[in-house]
């Protein structure tokens, strides 16, 4: 099975119009929402009407551009986006004097996404992959059994062995107290023909996560090719909630 999800549905107009199109054509199916954002409200009203499976986008990493949210929430959130962006590997060092401020901060992600949608989210990712940061996977604040969205799957000689292991420990974990896809993939990096078609061929036999991000041009130039869809025909396609628990 394929899953491909188009993440920052919600972030702004544009971002949900152009995910939109994409699923109305069944190019995509599923996406994840940023809540407090400019357009949270908007989106949220079009995937109940149109059926849209969607996962929450969890948010550590740009500031909310929405109403609604909390001024004292906002303040912690704001301190979690500096911390997070006061160096490339900051998403790597647990950081004891934010411990609850990632708490609260996702649980009020959370709650709200209730609120606009209704339900529990599909499943759960992180807006740049910040829900793998390392205050998330020490406390491990999304509940144990929920659908989470793993760590990037690279072939042989595609990462150092430094990068290889972190990621597989990352996984371990993930693993031991989440349900994940047997395979995570970003579609601006599939687009050359011989990685799509490794792509498609892991899908015949596994579960395989291909993350999208329709607004980019080449990304949506792609998902709408005509190749993109007979490739999609021959593949059962899903989303998160078509999950087994194992």
């Amino acid at each position: 099975m394929i899953i491909v999800n188009a993440d920052d549905w919600g972030r702004s107009v544009e971002e949900t119009d152009v995910a939109l199109e994409c699923f109305r054509l069944g190019r995509i199916s599923s996406v994840t929402a940023m809540v407090f954002m400019a357009d949270s409200e908007r989106a949220a009203s079009i995937a109940i009407k149109e059926k849209v499976p969607t996962g929450l986008h969890i948010n550590f990493s740009q500031s909310f551009t929405g109403a609604g949210c909390p001024p004292e929430i906002e303040t912690q959130h704001n301190r979690i986006v500096r911390f997070i962006r006061s160096s490339r590997l900051a998403q790597l060092v647990y950081n004891p004097l934010l411990r609850k401020a990632f708490r609260t901060v996702y649980e009020t992600q959370l709650k709200e996404f209730r609120r606009l949608y209704g339900r529990e989210p599909s499943h759960f990712d992180g807006h740049q992959h910040m829900h793998l940061c390392a205050n998330m996977l020490v406390a491990l604040p999304i509940p144990r059994g929920s659908k989470v969205r793993r760590t990037f799957s690279f072939g042989p000689g595609d990462k150092g062995w430094v990068n290889r292991t972190y990621r597989t420990l990352i996984s371990r974990r993930l693993r031991r107290n989440y349900r994940v896809v047997d395979h995570f993939f970003a579609l601006s990096q599939q687009l050359a023909e011989p990685r799509f078609k490794r792509v498609c061929d892991l899908a015949r036999n596994s579960e395989v996560e291909l993350m999208t991000h329709p607004i980019v041009q080449e990304e949506r130039s792609f998902l709408t090719s005509p190749g993109f869809g007979e490739s999609l025909e021959a593949l059962e396609k899903g989303s998160y909630l078509a999950l087994r628990p194992r």
